[in-house]
C-alpha cells in the first residue's frame, strides 16, 4: 500500500510480523500470529490430514510438538466441545503450537461453537499463519524434525537472539518422558460410547467386561470404542503398579498412546507391563503403548527422521493380507530387526516399511503403531478393537464377534 507525504514522496507500508518460528539452526520464519500470545519451545512436525485439526491439536501424543498443517485451509469449520481428545481439557494436553498456510476465516458449520482463533487462545496454543508450509514441510523431509521456538506478540516486538538461543538450547524429545505430564491424576471409570449422527455420544449402561486402560496420554475416542463394544473402562495413571491393576480384576488391559520417548517412559512402565504379561490377561496397545510393549518383550525403539503424522498412511495387516488407510502420529518407531523370537510383526507401513504392529506368539497380546480410532479410512482399522474384545470373549468361552461388522 502506497501513501503520500507532504513532499509527495511515496512511501511503502509493509505488514509487521506478529509471530515467528525460530528454528534451532537460526532460521527465522515470519508470519501472522493467532491463538495464545507468548512462546513455546518444541519439535516441529508436519501433518498431512485434510480434516480433524481439533482432534490433532488436542491429542496428548502431540505434547512437545509444533504441528505444521500441510492442508492450507485450517479452521474454516470452527471448533466445538465434542471434537477434543484429551481427557481433561483444563490441563490442555496436546500440541504446543500450530502453523497454518492461510489465515483462519469465520467458521462455517452448524456444529461450530467458536472460531479457531478464540479456541486456540483458550487452549493456550501459540499459532502463526501466512507462511509457505510447503517449504517448511520440504525442509523437515530433508533435514528432519527441528527443535524450534514459536512466538506470538501482537506488537511485533521480539528478542530474536534470545529466541534463537532457546531453540538451540532445547534438548529435544529424545530421553524425554512426557507421559507423566499428560496422564490422569487419578483413576476414573469411562462409560461414554461413540458419537451417533444427530444424537451425540451415548453411555454404556450394562458393560459385559472390564478393561483397565493405562493412560500414557489416551484419546477419548479409543475409550469410546471400547465402551461401545461392551466394556467398562477403568482409566489409571501411567505410573500405576501391576499389583494395583490386577487387584481391579480386569478382563483385558489396554496400553494407551502418548507423547515423548518410549524408552524414557519405559523406565517405570516396562517393568509393570512385564509383570502384567506374566498373567494370561489379554493386552492391546496403541502407539506409545505399542512401542512400550515391544520394549517389554525385548525389542528396541528409535527416533524417526521425519516421523509419521497424517491420515492417509497405507498399512498392511499381514494377518489378513489387507491394506488399510490409517491415521499416524509418531516420531519414534519399533525396530523390527530387534524383535526377539516369539514376537511376530503383524503390520507394516507401505510408505517406508517401518513396523506398525506386533503380536506375542500363542498369547492374547498384540499392539499397533497407528491410531485405529481416528477413522481416516474411515473405519478400516476399527476391527482391531473387536480383535481385542474377541480375545477376552475367547478366554471366557464366548463366541467371537465378526471383526468387520
Amino acid at each position: 500500500m502506497a501513501t503520500m507525504t507532504a513532499a509527495s514522496t511515496p512511501t511503502w507500508a509493509t505488514e509487521k510480523p506478529t509471530a515467528l518460528l525460530v528454528l534451532a539452526d537460526g532460521t527465522v520464519i515470519e508470519g501472522r500470529g493467532l491463538g495464545a500470545t507468548g512462546s513455546a519451545v518444541a519439535e516441529v512436525c508436519f501433518n498431512t490430514a485434510l480434516t480433524g485439526y481439533q482432534e490433532i491439536l488436542t491429542d496428548p501424543s502431540y505434547a512437545g510438538q509444533i504441528v505444521t498443517f500441510t492442508f492450507p485451509h485450517i479452521g474454516n469449520i470452527g471448533t466445538n466441545d465434542e471434537d477434543i481428545e484429551d481427557l481433561n481439557p483444563v490441563a490442555r494436553a496436546g500440541a504446543d503450537g500450530a502453523v497454518f498456510k492461510a489465515d483462519v476465516t469465520n467458521p462455517s458449520s452448524y456444529r461450530a461453537a467458536s472460531g479457531l482463533d478464540q479456541w486456540l487462545k483458550k487452549r493456550g496454543i501459540v499459532a502463526l499463519s501466512g507462511i509457505d508450509t510447503r517449504a517448511l514441510t520440504a525442509l523437515i523431509r530433508e533435514k528432519g524434525m527441528p527443535n524450534a521456538v514459536i512466538a506470538h506478540a501482537p506488537d511485533g516486538i521480539f528478542d530474536i537472539e534470545e529466541l534463537k538461543r532457546r531453540a538451540a538450547a532445547w534438548s529435544g524429545l529424545i530421553g524425554l518422558d512426557l507421559a507423566k505430564d499428560v496422564t490422569s491424576g487419578q483413576s476414573s471409570v469411562w462409560r461414554e460410547t461413540p458419537w451417533v449422527w444427530d444424537e451425540g455420544f451415548g453411555e454404556q449402561p450394562d458393560p459385559s467386561m472390564h478393561v483397565v486402560a493405562i493412560d500414557y496420554g489416551v484419546k477419548r475416542n479409543i475409550l469410546r470404542l471400547l465402551a461401545g463394544l461392551g466394556a467398562k473402562v477403568t482409566v489409571v495413571p501411567a505410573n500405576t503398579g501391576a499389583e494395583d491393576i490386577l487387584a481391579m480384576r480386569p478382563d483385558g488391559i489396554f496400553l494407551s498412546n502418548g507423547p515423548g520417548d518410549p524408552e524414557a517412559t519405559g523406565d517405570y512402565a516396562v517393568p509393570v507391563i512385564q509383570d502384567l504379561l506374566k498373567t494370561d490377561i489379554p493386552v492391546f496397545g496403541i502407539c506409545l503403548g505399542h512401542q512400550m510393549l515391544a520394549l517389554a518383550l525385548g525389542g528396541k525403539t528409535a527416533k524417526m527422521h521425519q516421523g509419521h503424522h497424517g491420515a492417509n498412511h497405507p498399512v498392511k495387516d499381514h494377518t489378513t493380507g489387507k491394506v488399510e488407510i490409517v491415521s499416524m502420529n509418531h516420531g519414534f518407531a519399533v525396530d523390527a530387526g530387534s524383535l526377539p523370537t516369539g514376537v511376530e510383526e503383524t503390520h507394516v507401513s507401505l510408505f517406508d516399511g517401518s513396523n506398525c504392529g506386533i503380536t506375542l506368539t500363542g498369547r492374547p497380546v498384540f499392539s499397533v503403531q497407528h491410531h485405529p480410532e481416528a477413522s481416516p479410512g474411515p473405519q478400516d482399522s476399527h476391527y482391531l478393537f473387536r480383535r481385542f474384545v474377541n480375545l477376552i470373549r475367547e478366554k471366557r468361552g464366548e463366541p467371537a464377534l465378526a471383526e468387520r461388522a
